[in-house]
């Protein structure tokens, strides 16, 4: 009997997953399917699909499933399908780790008591984070479990970087900057010297995660130097729903003159601001980039000029620039953003090849030979960055 490992990715309304091989330190190719059960609280959709993309699993769950229920559905059918192999253990994404996590930890009692103190700090990801964990628990204690922490990446930022302006008391309670995601971060910093070589991997480089979340992080030598997010995964650049970078003083001002509670505040600035806000229409820039209403057009200009302003305030924080890749959802797959953000960073070097940049499918390059700036754009891969992370701490990878 062959081990297994489980990623999970659980959400408000959903849970993803993946599952991979354990014989070795997991690569791309150990995948064995993945997927997820969406839309939970109304009519739960269940469905798994294999490592080459054909459909193995796909059901629609009771209607009111809860997240317990559809955990018990996800563990019982990765069971019942796979009865030559052993679930040796389950990876988390948890978004938030604070000063206290600087790397993926076994799931312990204490460890979910201190990162439910991390709730408030990530509202939309990291109650659920952590939920799926002590359902897991209840239902198998027994099955190990590892936290991973998006925020982990950045953890040994320059205390410069991670500074507010904020009266030292604050400071050492720990409102300070913490970056997220940076399990693809670390994903992109492991692939780049195979990409772009490794004269580039060390040099002064910006990752651009642009999709649903939005962030950037500066780098040198495949470390964190700088990065947009801050204290929360509200901060920085333009999102779908998240207003990114906001004057605090509106806050007050919703507070004080509108008489708008905390919690509607926040509903706001996660939920109903960004590309959704600004347009009126979607939060999917697949959407927007179709649309010829003007308020689509607007929130698309919005969101590139927020990516050309934060890519110049990080070239500064690395005194220059290399390279510049482009990753994430809209990252990766609209070519048009990448276009209009790199014709926005010509003044940084950067002379986009718009053959390559239309072509491309996969990691490549989108600049021209003697571009002064090389831009990239690679595919990120957070599940299969869970998934070495369980697995090295794990015996096998000792």
């Amino acid at each position: 009997m062959s081990d297994v490992l489980l990623v999970l990715n659980a959400g408000s309304s959903s849970i993803k997953f993946a599952l991979y091989e354990a014989h070795a330190e997991p690569t791309a190719e150990h995948l064995i399917c993945e997927g997820g059960i969406g839309s939970l609280g109304h009519r739960p959709h269940f469905k798994v699909v294999n490592s080459d993309g054909q459909t193995r699993h796909d059901v629609y769950l009771a209607e009111g499933t809860s997240h317990d229920d559809a955990m018990t559905a996800l563990i019982d059918w990765v069971e019942t399908a796979f009865p030559d192999q052993h679930l040796a253990a389950v990876g988390h994404r948890v978004v938030h780790g604070g000063s206290l996590f600087d790397g993926p930890v076994h799931v312990t009692p204490e460890v979910i008591a201190q990162l439910r103190g991390f709730d408030r700090l990530a509202p939309l990801h990291q109650p659920h984070n952590v939920a799926a964990i002590e359902v897991l628990a209840r239902l198998h204690p027994n099955l190990a479990q590892v936290a991973c922490f998006d925020t982990a990446f950045h953890h040994h930022l320059p205390e410069l970087a991670t500074a507010f302006a904020l009266p030292r008391c604050l400071t050492e309670q720990g409102v300070r900057r913490y970056g997220f995601h940076g399990l693809s971060y670390e994903y992109i910093a492991g692939r780049l010297p195979a990409v772009a070589g490794q004269a580039v991997a060390d040099g002064r480089v910006v990752v651009a995660h642009l999709g649903a979340g939005a962030s950037m992080c500066a780098m040198q030598r495949c470390r964190s130097v700088a990065t947009t997010m801050g204290f929360t995964a509200l901060d920085g650049l333009m999102m779908g729903s998240r207003c990114g970078e906001l004057d605090p003083g509106v806050v007050l001002y919703l507070l004080e003159e509108k008489g708008m509670a905390a919690r509607e505040i926040e509903d706001l600035l996660y939920r109903r601001s960004g590309l959704l806000g600004v347009s009126g229409i979607s939060d999917d820039m697949r959407t927007l980039l179709a649309s010829d209403d003007p308020r689509a057009c607007e929130a698309v200009e919005l969101f590139v000029y927020r990516v050309a302003r934060e890519l110049g305030s990080l070239a500064a924080s690395l005194g220059g620039l290399d390279a510049l890749v482009f990753t994430g959802g809209i990252g990766e797959h609209a070519a048009e953003i990448r276009r209009r953000v790199c014709e926005q960073a010509v003044w940084l070097g950067v002379a986009l090849d718009d053959e390559a940049n239309t072509r491309l499918s996969g990691a490549g390059r989108i600049t021209q030979p003697d571009s002064k700036v090389s831009a990239w754009a690679i595919p990120t891969d957070e599940d299969l960055m869970i998934a070495r992370h369980v697995w090295r701490l794990a015996d096998g990878g000792r």
